[in-house]
């Protein structure tokens, strides 16, 4: 935990945490395929067990701890095993078939979720856990992508008004501005890759619930945009 933080800061960002892992499932729920939607309630037990495994090694503070180890503990423990499973999903065939089966509109409206990420970065930036270049008066545009997500995903979703190349555009735009806040966040880091923010370096994702973010939050967003390029790809390939 982080000391003399108000108590307001780290509640909005568990409840966005629960809204994060609730609009994922409710957009496993809404796939057309049934297969897919049985494996919901598995998938939110699965998630669940990982939020709880964070939540165990940020307060044993094993992410603080040995903070100069290479390659740092919450790499290893808490973001890599993100990204391969993500890796596994698209290279596999059922993992396709899982992809393949996710409604775009749901995805599109879980980036709502980065309003209030945004806001808590800000918040954690003035009580000087997080440097500003990691908030949106610095070089993180994120909260853009957040604003934006319920405007693609009713009109170029659901009324069809905005064509899908403007959506896919949108996805990769916002795929970029992740990219950005991600880099950045790595870089600020008090580990032995930190390239910014040495006078105030980013302390915040050592400690629950804000280790959420990297190990949580950003995969589950990541893995919507390279879901929903994937299938707009393949829509604008077959003339759909």
């Amino acid at each position: 935990m982080i000391n003399n933080l108000p108590s307001y800061i780290s509640l909005i960002f568990e409840l966005t945490t629960i809204s994060t892992l609730w609009l994922f499932i409710w957009a496993i729920r809404n796939s057309k395929a049934e297969q897919t939607r049985k494996m919901a309630t598995p998938i939110f037990i699965g998630l669940t067990f990982w939020l709880t495994l964070q939540a165990v090694l940020t307060y044993k503070n094993v992410y603080q701890n040995d903070i100069n180890s290479f390659p740092p503990k919450i790499v290893v423990m808490g973001i890599l095993p993100t990204f391969i499973t993500i890796f596994l999903l698209f290279a596999t065939s059922k993992g396709r078939q899982f992809i393949d089966s996710l409604p775009l509109q749901n995805l599109t409206y879980l980036n709502v979720v980065r309003i209030p990420v945004e806001l808590v970065l800000y918040w954690l930036f003035l009580h000087k856990t997080i440097p500003g270049l990691m908030t949106f008066e610095g070089r993180n545009f994120d909260i853009i992508a957040g604003i934006t997500a319920p405007f693609i995903a009713y009109f170029g979703l659901t009324k069809m008004i905005v064509s899908k190349r403007v959506v896919l555009a949108w996805n990769f735009i916002c795929l970029g501005l992740l990219i950005n806040i991600v880099v950045n966040a790595l870089f600020s880091a008090p580990t032995p890759i930190q390239k910014f923010a040495f006078d105030q370096p980013n302390i915040a994702i050592f400690s629950f619930p804000f280790s959420c973010l990297p190990t949580f939050i950003v995969p589950i967003v990541l893995f919507g945009h390279l879901t929903s390029i994937r299938q707009l790809l393949k829509q604008n390939l077959s003339g759909s």
